[in-house]
């Protein structure tokens, strides 16, 4: 139906569109009006109003022009003959009578522009804010500032008071909503970009509207909508979609609630059956309407547009349907305070309410009227009222913080047990996302999926959607087509293969769908999707060869790249996101409701979809107070979680599976308004995208800048002063560790591992490099108990000498001793194993010539590349009567392999007993590589000490006073495989490579 078109008349004269306000006095016989392009304050009479028509002449009532500049906010005060407050671009907010308009105070200055004012439901606190830092509530009975309330970080456009006087909501020019707990002068939750950006319009604003039982809050969508939230826990509600065509810019309830006036960017007014969700009436305006209010007592509803005409809209719901002001709420009931004041030992002292103005000036009822003179004189004269308790209790409010801690735990007590009765119930559980996206902004484009590879983008135009699959690498092939999209894709998951999307439902009549596009096929038609019946798409994922979607029915589909459905597995909750690698499917889900302190409660499966197996099963561990922002694997197949807190986790086996921390943004950060939005990791970097605040996540143009930053521990700070030396302690004992797994798992499956025993060698080398040098700073810093610890941990003979070398250089008698003791035990050890080898292979013993001369040489063996070794063994010391084995010169890499597998291979023994010796002699002295393990010279100073020493011991292999390394280098100029220095060189060179701080690659 459309009624009667809306007759507007001129109040403020505007050159160009500029921000207008208007409001109705609490009694519906007077409208005040303002511009941001005029410094007047106009009130009128509404019936003069009404009576008039276009064009004509009435006059307003009263006319203020004391702001130097443009009002830009209004407020009435509650009840008949309340104040009036305007706010101003000239950095103040002022106080009239009303209706008569004088002028009776300034009552705060701020340093920015004012953006919004409001009063509170008795008219004694006004909240106000702007371009400032912070919301002021300011006492209307003396005009003190009673609290700043900080948070925002862009200009607050929008102010509510809930009706029931325990949440203020507020919402910034980014979108961002925060509900405001009065009970303690703090945030209660906040709902991250969930409102439209206006950019550089500055002739609307975000706003936002409590509905008049105070059970929801209305605020403008993304998607030219307006989303209805629970006044307790945040949690959406209800969406009302319609005909806006853009996003809507003003929106006010009806007095009893049941109906809801929209304005938005198309030029549209649209008034809705909140019930039913449905528009039932509308207008359409010449200009843009920036401020709808609903006439409190009646069926009116008064609008302004950017030029500063306004008019008010009679009759604004049919007579066929419920009054707007039938069944107006009744809020004369009151809350429990959390504080209990009843003391005897309190009687006759100031009680502190739990609001900063709950149960105060109970004479300040609805039907009283709020007069701004009045309350002063009443507080000058009336000593034992409730307005001079107010003038107390803010004066003790300031000094709360020392004076009353006993009471603030009793109040957080409180407020944690009130969960239960529905005063401040817990967090929402978190909703299902789509690692690597970003929330869709209108007429923008928004990543549906971002990794490693590519992205895929989408952009909303017309109807429908224009969707693009873009990689990283130029080169990588043929550029996919894009694709127009009719389904409404909001979510999608991208591999080497191809790309899945789905789109959930969007009506009772709609299915959600699934899609699947290969990037290249044999067949002709192969594109295939999916509908689901009674259930929508929540999360997807790809892998080698399949495809997965959950479902809200907690249902996991999986499909092959054909589209042959092929598994339907039950998850244990609803789930919030999955990632796959490989064969692996990883998913999240949660486990309950979150905890009274608001942590999410979540579950994480991996399952193995060729072998049909379930690898993992266990808790999803998140800093206390966030929620997941990404999940998903590392390049080298390492499940990973990020989580709003900014710290990145890895799973590892150990201590029987457990959750690394091995990146925090907080200190990876160069400011406080940087924030990183992770696309991966692998090994050793984690790829991501620095955001600066407001911005949480890229956008599509400009490209977004890929940054690589190094994985770190979040190690304490040392008494060493040697945070990174520990640091790449720990990070290189995680990759041996994974190393080791890996070639575990491949052993047990009767796998080859000859391709990770260089790699795990190297690996050892390094951090047996890096435990060296932390002996070194252990030395300088007197923690010898330290440095005989880490001496343990050395895994190379050549590096335990070192380190018994390195404390004798220092004069350390005490610490010579304990390495000394170390080195030999590790020795006899070493025989006793090479002793039980030598037993259980008697191919081994029979080889071995019984008496050896220095000049007697073993046969030649022949390595893998068909190259002769030279197996030069010089005689034992005479005088040690321990050795009575002879060992054979052990080839390095796959000729040692070659030499041992050949011959011990098929011993049950000997491969039971290498199982357990993991740090055999064939990895501690091959390439008699233990010189290079300490011989980096460029490191200076102790570890120049070391390299020294190994290089003597390495000239002098043959003195028969030294201990005998078997594995020497040979004497023979024939050729020989790179020695263990070489490849360390190479690893020291990788190694600076990777550790460039911050290199940045554009994707």
């Amino acid at each position: 139906m459309k009624g009667r078109q809306v007759r507007l008349r001129e109040a403020h004269k505007s050159g160009s569109p500029a921000l207008c306000s208007a409001v109705w006095a609490p009694g519906g016989q007077h409208v005040v009006t303002a511009s941001a392009a005029d410094t007047a304050v106009l009130i009128h009479d509404a019936a003069a109003l009404l009576a008039g028509g276009r064009g004509s002449g009435v006059a307003p009532l009263s006319t203020m022009r004391l702001h130097k500049e443009g009002v830009t906010a209004l407020a009435v005060a509650p009840g008949p003959g309340g104040s009036l407050a305007s706010g101003s671009i000239d950095h103040s907010v002022k106080f009239y009578t009303f209706p008569e308009g004088e002028f009776q105070s300034n009552v705060a200055r701020f340093t920015l522009p004012i953006r919004s004012l409001s009063f509170n439901k008795k008219g004694t606190l006004l909240a106000a804010a702007g371009d400032d830092d912070g919301i002021k509530l300011i006492a209307t009975i003396d005009n003190t500032i009673a609290k700043v309330l900080k948070g925002h970080k862009g200009s607050v456009t929008g102010l509510a008071f809930d009706p029931r006087n325990d949440y203020l909501a507020s919402v910034d020019s980014f979108g961002t909503v925060v509900y405001w707990d009065l009970c303690i002068g703090g945030e209660a939750r906040t709902l991250t970009r969930v409102a439209p950006t206006f950019r550089s319009d500055n002739s609307v604003r975000n706003v936002l509207c409590w509905s008049p039982d105070g059970h929801t809050l209305a605020v403008p969508g993304l998607r030219n909508n307006v989303v209805l939230y629970d006044r307790d826990t945040g949690e959406e509600v209800s969406t009302l979609k319609g005909d806006h065509e853009q996003p809507v810019c003003s929106l006010c309830w009806s007095p009893n609630g049941r109906y809801l006036a929209t304005a938005g960017l198309d030029m549209q007014v649209l008034i809705w059956d909140v019930k039913s969700r449905q528009d039932i009436e509308r207008q359409k305006f010449d200009e843009k309407i920036c401020s709808l209010a609903w006439k409190p007592d009646g069926n009116s509803l008064l609008l302004i547009d950017v030029r500063g005409r306004f008019g008010i809209w009679e009759s604004v719901i049919p007579s066929t349907m419920k009054s707007p002001t039938e069944g107006i709420p009744d809020l004369n009931s009151t809350r429990a305070p959390l504080f209990d004041d009843d003391d005897d030992d309190d009687y006759g002292k100031p009680r502190t309410s739990c609001g900063l103005e709950d149960d105060i000036d109970e004479s300040l009822c609805d039907s009283t009227p709020f007069s701004h003179k009045r309350l002063k004189r009443k507080s000058t004269f009336d000593g034992d009222s409730e307005d001079e308790d107010l003038i107390h209790q803010l004066e003790l409010s300031k000094r709360m913080k020392d004076k009353h801690k006993d009471k603030k735990e009793d109040a957080g007590k409180a407020r944690g047990d009130s969960a239960s009765s529905g005063r401040l119930v817990t967090a929402k559980m978190q909703a299902a996302f789509q690692p690597g996206s970003t929330p869709p902004q209108p007429g923008m484009r928004n990543f549906l999926a971002y990794n490693m590879l590519g992205s895929i983008t989408t952009v909303e135009n017309e109807g429908h959607s224009h969707v693009e699959v873009d990689f990283h690498d130029t080169g990588r092939g043929p550029r996919v087509p894009s694709m127009t999209d009719y389904f409404g894709f909001t979510m999608a998951a991208l591999n080497e293969s191809g790309s899945v999307f789905a789109n959930p439902c969007k009506g009772d009549k709609s299915m959600s769908t699934l899609m699947y596009r290969p990037f290249g096929s044999w067949a002709g038609n192969s594109e295939w999707s999916m509908r689901f019946e009674g259930e929508e798409v929540k999360a997807v994922a790809l892998g080698a060869g399949w495809v997965a979607a959950v479902t809200s029915l907690n249902f996991l589909r999986i499909f092959t790249e054909g589209g042959l459905q092929i598994h339907i597995l039950s998850v244990s909750g609803p789930v919030v996101t999955t990632a796959g690698h490989g064969d692996q499917l990883a998913i999240v889900s949660h486990a309950s409701d979150c905890l009274p302190s608001g942590d999410q409660v979540l579950d994480v499966k991996v399952f193995n979809i060729s072998e049909r197996a379930q690898s993992l099963s266990g808790r999803l561990l998140l800093t206390p107070s966030s929620q997941l922002s990404w999940f998903g694997f590392s390049d080298n197949g390492q499940l990973s979680s990020y989580d709003s807190k900014g710290i990145l986790r890895v799973f590892s086996s150990q201590f029987g599976g457990s959750w690394l921390p091995v990146f925090s943004s907080v200190k990876a950060r160069k400011s406080e308004d940087e924030s990183h939005w992770v696309v991966g990791l692998d090994a050793n970097n984690i790829f991501c995208i620095v955001c600066k605040y407001p911005q949480s996540y890229p956008e599509v143009m400009p490209k977004p800048v890929l940054t690589l930053l190094e994985l770190s521990f979040p190690i304490a700070s040392s008494d060493l002063g040697a945070n990174s030396l520990e640091n790449e302690f720990m990070m290189r004992k995680l990759h041996l560790s994974q190393i080791q797994n890996k070639m575990d798992e491949m052993a047990a499956l009767g796998l080859d591992t000859t391709a990770y025993d260089d790699e795990a060698f190297n690996m050892e080398a390094g951090l047996d490099r890096c435990i060296l040098r932390l002996i070194s700073s252990c030395c300088s810093g007197d923690k010898l108990i330290r440095a005989t610890e880490l001496a343990k941990l050395l895994t190379l003979e050549k590096s335990m000498k070192g380190a018994l070398t390195l404390v004798t250089r220092l004069k350390l008698p005490m610490l010579q001793e304990k390495f000394s003791s170390i080195l030999e035990e590790r020795m006899l050890n070493d025989k006793k194993i090479a002793g039980a080898v030598g037993i259980c292979s008697n191919a081994t013993i029979t080889r071995n010539m019984p008496v050896l001369t220095p000049h007697t040489t073993l046969p030649s063996k022949f390595g893998q590349n068909g190259k002769k070794i030279d197996s030069s063994l010089p005689i034992l010391n005479p005088g040690n009567q321990e050795s009575s084995l002879i060992e054979p010169k052990k080839p390095d890499g796959e000729q040692a392999r070659g030499i041992i597998g050949s011959d011990l291979k098929g011993s049950p023994a000997f491969t039971s007993l290498a199982k357990v010796r993991k740090n055999s002699e064939t990895k501690r002295d091959r390439n008699g590589a233990s010189n290079a393990t300490i011989g980096d010279k460029n490191k200076g100073g102790m570890d120049q000490i070391v390299a020294e020493k190994m290089s003597t011991e390495h000239c002098n292999q043959t003195e028969p006073q030294r201990p005998f390394n078997p594995f020497a280098k040979s004497s023979s100029g024939k050729e020989q495989s790179p020695s263990l220095l070489d490849s360390i060189k190479k690893m020291n060179v990788g190694t600076e490579k990777v550790e460039k701080p911050n290199s940045k690659v554009k994707v």
